[in-house]
């Protein structure tokens, strides 16, 4: 899997971060190994839901994501039809997990780049809801850039039913997971 934001403390704790709360918090759940430097990234691999799981928060900055999931994909033979995607999503009010395969990029930098470094876009995607900034004057651009603003409870909450999609996909499929987390 790998979860999407740009690398550095002054980014940490932005929307833009989704995924990378998200994988950081799957692996700590799962008591996986201390994420390593490699394919230009921040990777942890070990068992997880009796399955042998590979973790990848890139390091590239969040337009480039996609050579480093190239890197590791290549390297380690991964399919993108075993390749699950976590990352922020605008399009959905704040709160929101929803899942798929496949599709397009939705305007998302990180996920187009991944859709071009592995010439397709045939992987699974976890998209945390940000939602749209209030003020009509603020862009899309900047929002992302901001820190998330919620309760540290509610960001728990997001984070760990994000990561409770990553594994129902990972034990049921992708189609079990889509049941699961979009029902209102």
């Amino acid at each position: 899997m790998a979860g999407l934001g740009n690398p550095g403390p002054d980014y940490a704790n932005t929307r833009h971060n989704a995924g990378f709360r998200v994988a950081t918090l799957f692996v700590k759940q799962h008591g996986m190994e201390r994420p390593r430097r490699r394919y230009d990234g921040r990777w942890s691999e070990g068992e997880a839901l009796g399955e042998h799981v590979a973790v990848l928060m890139p390091q590239t900055f969040m337009n480039l994501s996609g050579r480093s999931v190239r890197e590791a994909a290549q390297k380690k033979h991964i399919p993108p039809d075993r390749i699950i995607v976590i990352h922020d999503e605008l399009d959905f009010p704040f709160g929101v997990v929803r899942c798929r395969k496949g599709g397009g990029a939705g305007g998302h930098n990180g996920v187009s780049s991944i859709v071009s470094a592995l010439g397709t876009p045939e992987f699974h995607r976890v998209r945390v809801g940000i939602g749209h900034p209030e003020d009509p004057g603020v862009n899309a651009r900047e929002w992302v850039l901001t820190e998330f603003t919620e309760p540290e409870a509610e960001l728990a909450r997001v984070f760990e039913t994000a990561a409770d999609c990553v594994e129902t996909i990972i034990t049921a499929g992708i189609e079990a997971a889509m049941q699961k987390h979009h029902q209102r």
